[in-house]
Parts: C-alpha cells; structure tokens; sequence
C-alpha cells in the first residue's frame, strides 16, 4: 500500500426528515446566498423544507445553475456575493449546483483579475468562503470532497479544479429527495458513481487489500440497488443505500493508499464539453475502450474485478479480464445507457483528433495510472469509442 494522508472535514446529517436540521448548522449572524439549479426543489418541497430551517438567518437567492455549472452564471452569482456582502454559501442541488458552489467559496476570496485562472491555471484552494450543501440528487460525491468540474460555453472547455478549502463545512443527505428525480437522472447517478469507483480501483494492485474490498462493496452495492431504485424511487432502504454509495464512491477514501486513473474521465469532459452529453454517459462510452486499449496494464485488476464483483469464475485471467468488460459495458446498457460516441451525435468524425490536440496544447502529455496516456494514445481510445 502506498503512502497517504487522509482528512476529511465535512459533517454528514443522514437520514429521514435532516432537512431540518440545517438552521443549526449556519451561524447566526451569516448571510447566505442559497444556490439552486433550474428551480425542481420548488416543485419537490425541498425549497419550502429549506425556507423554514433558515428563516433565522438572512438569505438572498441565486438560482438557474445549469447541469453543467457554467462559468458566465456563475459570475453573474458572484457579483450577488460581491454586492450584497454574502459570507456564507449553500447549495441545494446535484452535483452540478455544488461544483458551482465551490468555484464560488474560491471565485470569492480570490486576489486574481480572472477567476477562470483558477481552473485554467489549475490553483488550489486553500481557504474559500464557507458553505454547506443540501443534496438533490446522488451522483457526483461533491458533498462531501473538495474537487469541482466547470464549464465555460464560449471556449467549449470543461476543466477540473480543487484544493482543501473547497470541502463542505456539512451536508445534509435525506434519501427520500430521490423519489422526485426523474429515471434520466438517477441512471446517471447510479453510472456516474460506479465509474468513479473504478478510476480509483481499476488500475494495478498494491497490495491494499482493504482499498481493494471497500471499492468493490460500493460496486456490489450500487448493482443490487439500481433495480430497486428505478422500479421503485420511494423504496427507502435502496435509496439510502444509493446515495450513500454516492457519496462513499469519492469522498477520498478509497483512493487512498492505491494508484488512480481518471483518464477516463479526462476524455468524458471533452465530449461533454464538445457536444453536451451527459457527464456519466461520457463516462460510460469512454470506460470500455479505456480498459480494451490498456488490457494488459489491467487485465489483473480486472479479472479480479470480474471475480469479485461480478462472479466470473470460468477462463484464464485473460478471459475473467476481457468478460469483466463486457459484462461493465451490458450493466450500463441494462440501466438504459447508450455505450458508443455515435449513439449520441452524427457528428464524431474528428472527435479523437480535437481531443488529442487539447490534451497537447494543456500540457497533458501523460495521463492515467502509470502517466504513460499520451495525445496519441487517447485519440486511438476515443476512436475505438465511435
């Protein structure tokens, strides 16, 4: 096992009802901005839920952040912050919502001329303006790590940023939200974390047996509850069980102490970015070429995969590893997720080409476990992904 350091800071309040629990939370004499995404907790009872446990404290309101956080909204919030002297944030949303959420603690405090340095010139966050979450929809993990994604339309880039003061102070996860999310978006979710599971895992052993065991239950967990959760959304055992997976899938833990990859999601930002896909199903259209391009950096984690995680048991290792793919690529399709760049647009030729020339023109010469992903090889990832 590799050396590591692990802290987490951010409060979790779990369970039925926690919603209420949020006016203990922020200080008395804070002024909040309350964050929110195209207006769905108003509809749900999530918005009133929030009002009344906050009618102690002053609260301005800054709504309409987009599925992917865009940078030109979120000035337009920042200059909110700015104006009405703001000094704490919190985000009712996904992912999405909290990812803007955390560009704004950093965008806040910030001595810079161009918040997007941040992201472009990847600084981390030391310190940013204190906020909190109420979690919408289980998918990214946002709530309770210190990373974000942003996107800026007018440069069609997607770009990752972070730092230890971009940790929720807490977040308050009630399960029964998910009962009003639509099917589009819980698969997402439920995609979304099983991949981010295997960028931390699928990569080459340390011997970190218990890493290891932790990844693979979260795997485990989300493929027994995913039926569950799309038959049923008011079921609240599978649903507390999905959103805690969520969560547990990329708060830290189980990265640490192992080798992780996240090339995959390195060239699912790009198609994102390039057609505005979905961040998981990017995720799910690059995932299965990735492994059949690197099978032999992997074939052993992935046959052990393939054991553990999906009981296959017959063939070489060659052959766990290789049925191991097929069977990641059938649970996406099974849960309704299209697997190839050209079920989602006509216009893919090229595609591998423009993303090679982004990762040269970043610098981004090596990318994966091993650093050894360089522009040439993700073109041919990509393409196999057509």
């Amino acid at each position: 096992m590799n050396n590591f350091e692990f802290k987490n800071p951010t409060k979790i309040i779990f369970g039925k009802d926690s919603i209420e629990k949020l006016e203990n939370e922020i200080p008395e004499n804070a002024k909040v901005l309350l964050l929110y995404g195209g207006g769905s907790i108003k509809k749900n009872g999530i918005y009133d839920q929030v009002k009344t446990a906050l009618e102690k404290v002053e609260v301005v309101e800054f709504g309409g952040i987009p599925a992917n956080p865009e940078y030109s909204v979120l000035m337009d919030a920042l200059k909110v912050i700015k104006n009405e002297n703001i000094s704490y944030l919190l985000a009712v949303g996904g992912g999405s919502v909290i990812d803007g959420t955390k560009f704004l603690s950093a965008a806040a405090l910030f001595k810079g001329d161009t918040p997007w340095d941040i992201l472009s010139q990847n600084i981390r966050t030391e310190k940013g303006m204190p906020f909190g979450t109420v979690l919408t929809l289980p998918a990214t993990g946002s709530e309770m790590n210190s990373g974000a994604v942003i996107t800026r339309k007018e440069t069609k880039e997607k770009l990752a940023m972070g730092g230890p003061g971009l940790f929720p102070e807490f977040s308050i996860l009630d399960p029964q939200v998910i009962s009003s999310i639509p099917r589009r978006q819980l698969v997402n979710g439920l995609t979304d974390a099983f991949t981010h599971v295997l960028e931390q895992y699928m990569t080459y052993s340390v011997g970190a047996l218990l890493q290891d065991r932790f990844a693979e239950s979260i795997l485990q967990t989300i493929i027994e509850v995913a039926p569950k959760v799309l038959k049923d959304p008011t079921d609240y055992q599978a649903a507390s069980n999905f959103m805690w997976s969520c969560t547990m899938a990329l708060n830290g833990l189980i990265q640490k102490g192992v080798p992780n990859d996240w090339a995959v999601h390195a060239m699912g930002h790009e198609l994102t970015a390039l057609f505005g896909i979905d961040h998981a199903r990017t995720l799910a259209v690059i995932a299965p070429s990735h492994y059949k391009y690197n099978f032999e950096a992997k074939k052993e984690k992935l046959a052990q995969y393939g054991e553990r995680v999906w009981n296959i048991t017959e063939g070489s290792m060659d052959d766990k590893a290789y049925a191991a793919i097929e069977r990641t690529e059938a649970f996406f399709n099974e849960l309704g997720i299209d697997t190839k760049l050209s079920d989602y647009t006509k216009d893919y030729e090229g595609t591998a080409e423009e993303i090679s020339k982004r990762f040269t023109d970043r610098g981004w010469l090596g990318l994966g476990e091993h650093q050894s992903l360089s522009p040439d090889k993700v073109e041919k990832i990509v393409k196999m992904a057509y």
